[in-house]
């Protein structure tokens, strides 16, 4: 199997319409799509809508979802495909608790792709693309963290000469690979042929290490 991580550096960058796209142009990967999504203090884990009622039973939700035509995030990765589509919702810094229930889901998956920046700190996996806009002066801190293990790079608007942004080391961005995007696909043929090579060496040494 593999696992692709598709992460971006602020909201709207095109995180989802990437992972629809992915799933959409790869349909023979069977993928399990999933969405982790971490809320702050007053915000329902369990549907993502304002409340008070956030304690320690009700510091995580996972669902499936089932309805292709329902317009969320989650809906749009079954629309365009996914044999499976998953929502994992934490309190903010708390994703470790939904792990051992995520890992369940991305060991039975065929290949897996998941739309999130804070899974790196708990694996690292076969394909990671960073989506920039070097437009948007907005950096949240869990991109900057894993910036460096990106594979590549989908930039929705060119590199300036100077840095975009301060804490971000222009030289190391120059030095990763790097595909211009647009919305609203944020997607290419170039694109999708580096993830096809990528998953196939990593479902070929997956299946060396099965049958060792």
């Amino acid at each position: 199997m593999a696992i692709v991580v598709i992460g971006g550096h602020s909201r709207n960058v095109g995180k989802t319409s990437v992972v629809a796209g992915l799933v959409r142009a790869l349909p023979e990967m069977h993928w399990t799509a999933v969405k982790i999504t971490q809320y702050g203090h007053g915000i329902c884990s369990a549907n993502g809508e304002p409340c008070d009622c956030v304690t320690a039973d009700h510091a995580l939700a996972i669902s499936e979802e089932r309805d292709a035509s329902s317009g969320t995030d989650t809906s749009r990765y079954l629309a365009a495909g996914a044999a499976k589509s998953i929502w994992v919702r934490t309190q903010q810094g708390q994703l470790a608790e939904a792990m051992p229930r995520l890992r369940r889901v991305l060991d039975a998956a065929e290949n897996a792709i998941v739309e999130s920046n804070s899974l790196l700190q708990f694996l690292r996996p076969d394909l990671y693309l960073a989506i920039l806009d070097p437009a948007n002066p907005d950096f949240k801190s869990s991109a900057l963290r894993y910036l460096d293990r990106a594979d590549a790079l989908l930039l929705v608007s060119p590199l300036p000469e100077d840095a975009a942004w301060p804490q971000v080391s222009s030289a190391m961005l120059r030095k990763l690979p790097a595909f211009a995007v647009a919305p609203p696909a944020y997607l290419t043929d170039e694109v999708v042929a580096f993830v096809r090579a990528k998953t196939r060496l990593a479902q070929q040494s997956f299946g060396e290490k099965s049958t060792a």
